[in-house]
């Protein structure tokens, strides 16, 4: 079956740099175009990233934009996410999901999350 699980999650200061990491296993991971989702206290859930099945494209939220970088080794069947410049905003449970066969049927899997804490 489909397992996604996060990990890097922890405490960091504002402007600070933490690497997310996702292993993913049950399915063939090269086929299939991954996000990064989060939710911060007291919100709802929010985009944050998409990477293209092969790698050859990303797509960012506007709010982090220029600071985070999706990545994925498929060989290893491991999506990244690198934050650097981090925010009190970007506090949040981070969640590792996979995209359905067509982006128009949303996301069908996602991991149980890790927490990013931005604060002094």
């Amino acid at each position: 079956e489909v397992h996604l699980v996060e990990s890097g999650g922890g405490l960091v200061q504002p402007g600070g740099s933490l690497r997310l990491s996702c292993a993913a296993s049950g399915f063939t991971f090269s086929y299939y175009a991954m996000s990064w989702v989060r939710q911060a206290p007291g919100k709802g859930p929010e985009w944050v990233s998409t990477i293209r099945d092969d790698g050859s494209s990303t797509t960012y939220a506007d709010s982090v934009k220029g600071r985070f970088t999706i990545s994925r080794d498929n060989a290893k069947n491991t999506l990244f996410l690198q934050m650097n410049s981090l925010k009190p905003e970007d506090t949040a449970i981070y969640y590792c999901a996979r995209w359905q066969s067509s982006y128009a049927y949303g996301m069908d899997y996602w991991g149980k999350g890790t927490l990013v804490t931005v604060s002094s």
